[in-house]
Formats: structure tokens, C-alpha cells, sequence
């Protein structure tokens, strides 16, 4: 098995590309390790010293690491995890598989339409480029013009996250939804 790792916009967030379906649908976020209880592969990820973050995409684990790790003396003993884990043959999960979309439905019924927009959107434009760089947006709310996003993975703590929400998902929503006018960002 031969596991490619990519740097992210997140010095602190490495992406692992194992070669197989990590995911078959969503997204699974693993903020610490006792998150991380029904993933056998989280779990294993988290043995290893230092981190701090374990994120799911469809085909790819992003790990976060504390400040006082260096990526030279954990990122091989994640990689011997991860092997570990696909050559054990258990599962990634453990139970219910995630929620296919990831958006919350906090919004009134009169903005049900904008929403619906505001979703597509993300889906189609935003969330593709963010999982590139290992992580994800999801939708958490809409209220009075200012859409509320959740960031994970690499997104999470990624020191060009802002600029990321405001200059480029801010400033597409804004261009084909008139109805919105901010973008802010929100904790788990």
C-alpha cells in the first residue's frame, strides 16, 4: 500500500492520500480523541503523540498536529497507522455512516429558497475546491443576509481561512445570491 501525502494551506494540517474510498458519502470530523471513539481509524491516528485533529473526505484523512509537533517525527508514524488500519480490514466507521450533505437547516421557511441557493452553491463550487486542500464548509445558518459556515479539516484553524470565507465564498454568494451580504464563520 502506498499512502501520498500533500501539504495544505494549513502549515498544521497534513492530507493523506491512502489510494482507496476513505468515505463512501460525507464527511466524518474528529476534533479530539475521544471524538473519535466509533472510528477504529481515527482512533489508531490518535495514538500517535502530537495530534491534535483527524478529518475524513471521501478519499483522503486529514491530520492536524499540536504547535510543539514536527511533521518529520509524527508523519511516519501516522503513515504506519493508516496502513495499519486498511491491512486490519476493519471498518472506518463504526455504526451509522455520516449525514451525505453535511448542512444544518437553521433558517426561517421565507428564506427556504435562498437557502436552497446558498446550498448549491457550496455543494458545487465551494466544497469541491476545499476538499483539494483536505477539508470541508458546511452550511450551518442563514439569518437576515449573513450566511453562518462551518469549517473543518484543513479549514479548521487554516490561517488563510478568512480570506478564503470573505474574499472567495463571500464574494460568490453575494454575486448570484443579492440576499446575502456577509459571510461569518462558526465554532462546531
Amino acid at each position: 500500500m502506498f499512502i501520498q501525502t500533500e501539504s495544505t494551506p494549513n502549515p498544521a494540517t497534513l492530507k493523506f492520500l491512502p489510494g482507496r474510498d476513505v468515505l463512501e458519502i460525507g464527511t466524518a470530523d474528529f476534533p479530539s480523541a475521544e471524538a473519535a471513539s466509533k472510528s477504529p481509524l481515527a482512533s489508531r491516528i490518535f495514538t500517535v503523540p502530537g495530534v491534535q485533529g483527524v478529518f475524513f473526505g471521501s478519499d483522503f484523512v486529514t491530520v492536524t498536529k499540536s504547535d510543539t509537533a514536527q511533521w518529520d517525527h509524527i508523519k511516519p508514524a501516522i503513515l504506519g497507522a493508516i496502513m495499519e488500519h486498511y491491512q486490519s480490514g476493519a471498518p472506518v466507521l463504526q455504526g451509522e455512516a455520516p449525514a451525505g450533505g453535511g448542512h444544518a437547516s437553521n433558517h426561517s421557511a421565507e428564506d427556504a429558497d435562498i437557502v436552497k441557493q446558498i446550498k448549491e452553491l457550496l455543494d458545487t463550487r465551494v466544497r469541491p475546491a476545499v476538499a483539494q486542500d483536505g477539508g470541508d464548509i458546511t452550511f450551518h445558518g442563514f439569518d437576515r443576509g449573513v450566511v453562518y459556515l462551518h469549517m473543518q479539516g484543513a479549514c479548521a484553524g487554516c490561517p488563510s481561512s478568512t480570506l478564503t470565507l470573505k474574499m472567495g465564498i463571500e464574494n460568490l454568494l453575494r454575486h448570484y445570491i443579492p440576499e446575502v451580504t456577509e459571510v461569518r464563520p462558526v465554532a462546531a
